[in-house]
């Protein structure tokens, strides 16, 4: 068979990058990785196709997924269209029961929705709520004192589910919803439970995708991406003042898991096609990677 040079050129491209990736796909094998899935690639259709078939290359190469996923606009929307208002106290959804019914029904109709996608692509999936196995045990979370209803503040993650569910071929995806001591449902940011969960799993990795291509030096110059950081540098970063309202708790967060034994943690923009891909099996990475000192 003879091939043009510009075909030719195409193979070679694609063996180049397979060969690139070898040394990421043995470094990771059997690495558990905590996926945080929100912002827009939750909700256009392609992007959350292309999310969803990068976890499942992640899985068949030898990751040992787990995804946790939000839902924020859907809730918002859903309590809007049975005419209930969205209030927020520090960031946190005010959470009756009403809200708490609704918040738990939106979040189990995208919980099986992504299950139904990662088992369309041949790889075995499980959708759970925090409540099940009692994976997320929760106190009232009170930002400031505040009463915000059903909120939660995870006290202690159970392992076991998401132990027995990986050990049998699974990718566990788990909805942020814990239960207190009473076992009342209480709503959790996403981002707190898979922080919590990558801490409790001691994973390899923790990645929140959300529409900001990682940490900028300057907001204001995309430019200014800062590909990797330290614990240390993360601390001196947010003291600078140079962080924006939302990255503050994000990079928090990231510093949390790092001290709780996650070995590396990732912020990728979820809009851009295989980010996740890109980061961990090319030589140069497209988000921000923060790690130990």
């Amino acid at each position: 068979m003879n091939l043009k040079k510009e075909e030719m050129d195409r193979y070679l491209e694609k063996a180049n990058v397979l060969i690139e990736a070898l040394p990421y796909i043995q470094s990771f094998q059997g690495a558990v990785i905590v996926v945080k899935y929100g912002g827009s690639a939750m909700v256009e259709h392609d992007l959350k196709k292309n999310v969803i078939r990068d976890v499942a290359l992640l899985k068949l190469v030898g990751f040992r997924p787990i995804i946790v996923h939000g839902g924020g606009k859907e809730i918002t929307n859903m309590l809007s269209r049975v005419g209930m208002k969205s209030e927020f106290v520090g960031g946190f959804r005010v959470t009756d029961q009403e809200t708490m019914r609704i918040v738990e029904m939106v979040l189990n109709r995208i919980n099986k929705g992504l299950v139904s996608m990662m088992e369309k692509t041949g790889v075995k999936a499980c959708g759970v709520s925090g409540k099940d196995g009692t994976i997320l045990r929760v106190d009232r979370k009170r930002p400031n004192g505040a009463d915000i209803g059903f909120v939660g503040e995870i006290k202690e993650v159970n392992t076991s589910l998401l132990t027995t569910l990986l050990d049998n071929d699974f990718v566990p995806v788990v909805c942020p919803v814990g239960s207190d001591d009473g076992y009342y449902s209480h709503n959790i940011n996403a981002d707190d439970a898979a922080c919590a969960i990558a801490k409790a799993m001691k994973a390899q990795k923790l990645v929140f995708l959300s529409d900001i291509q990682g940490v900028y030096q300057d907001p204001d110059d995309s430019s200014s991406l800062i590909s990797a950081m330290t614990v240390a540098e993360a601390r001196a970063f947010l003291e600078s003042g140079h962080a924006g309202g939302g990255m503050l708790p994000k990079i928090q967060s990231c510093i949390d898991a790092i001290e709780g034994g996650v070995s590396r943690v990732h912020i990728l923009d979820g809009r851009i096609p295989h980010s996740l891909l890109l980061e961990f099996y090319t030589n140069k990475g497209i988000g921000t990677a923060i790690m130990g000192d």
